[in-house]
């Protein structure tokens, strides 16, 4: 059996940056702190409780204390508030991330109402929301477009969560232009994305089943996902090898792997060191 992986499977440029910051902060702070994970992947988040930084829900007095900002960036409140308790901020949120942080506050400014096509609850787009003095509109699929509050809209700016399907996207965006007169789009979508989803439109295809390595919580990943699955039914979302069944392959001439932007190399690597010890 063959086993085809994925040339973009794996860390995004964001993540490997979050990660270094995380780590090179942890050598050199002893009392770090984190609202929420640093990245949406269980091995991951292992990793950095190890290094000592510690996972909070709310924040306290940061007196003596570091605030680490996750790769997928926080709201201006977060920030002040952190600055005002005292704490010391170190910023790990993506580059690109930051990109839409800049776009949404500059055309807010301009009079534009912001618009995000995102999951609703995902951290990014708390983040992406949370640079905005106006409530922003969250559209996270054609069918739960809010028409009594878009019909209003004279000047609309659309962002999107870096990791969306850009099929769905532009199916939103279409609909839109047909009721806002003066529309700007951004695609928002970050680069790493749109690379991994023009690969998993291919390899479906070309091998007899699909396994797609990441965590429940990764928005990416189930991305990868919903392409791989609508193109192969035989794809599978696993978060490990323990989640892997033999009788998944009987009969399988090739499998197709590919990884989230928050997955390890490690977890990938010993996913395929099975694939390749079955007989």
């Amino acid at each position: 059996m063959k086993v085809n992986l994925a040339k973009s499977a794996g860390f995004c440029f964001g993540v490997k940056r979050a990660l270094a910051i995380a780590i090179e902060t942890s050598s050199s702070e002893s009392k770090i702190y984190m609202l929420g994970d640093i990245v949406h992947n269980e091995d991951v988040v292992r990793q950095i409780s190890e290094a000592g930084i510690k996972k909070i829900k709310k924040l306290g007095m940061g007196k003596g204390k570091t605030l680490l900002i996750r790769a997928h960036g926080t709201g201006i409140k977060t920030l002040e508030k952190a600055r005002r308790l005292n704490y010391k901020v170190v910023d790990a949120t993506c580059p690109m991330v930051k990109e839409i942080h800049r776009i949404a506050r500059e055309l807010e400014a301009k009079g534009y109402r912001i618009i995000v096509i995102g999951d609703k609850r995902h951290d990014e787009v708390q983040g992406i929301i949370g640079q905005l003095k106006r409530k922003a509109v969250v559209i996270d699929a054609i069918g739960n477009i809010p028409f009594n509050v878009i019909r209003r809209i004279q000047k609309g700016c659309v962002v999107v969560q870096s990791t969306q399907n850009i099929e769905k996207v532009l199916l939103i965006v279409e609909v839109l232009k047909s009721y806002i007169r003066k529309l700007k789009f951004y695609n928002t979508i970050c680069k790493p994305t749109r690379i991994k989803q023009e690969e998993i439109k291919m390899l479906p295809l070309e091998n007899d089943v699909m396994l797609i390595i990441g965590s429940k919580n990764s928005a990416n990943t189930k991305r990868l996902y919903e392409i791989s699955s609508s193109l192969n039914k035989k794809t599978y979302w696993i978060e490990s090898k323990k989640e892997l069944k033999k009788n998944w392959f009987k009969k399988a001439k090739n499998v197709g792997v590919t990884a989230g932007a928050s997955t390890p190399d490690t977890t990938t690597q010993s996913v395929i060191k099975y694939l390749r010890s079955l007989p």
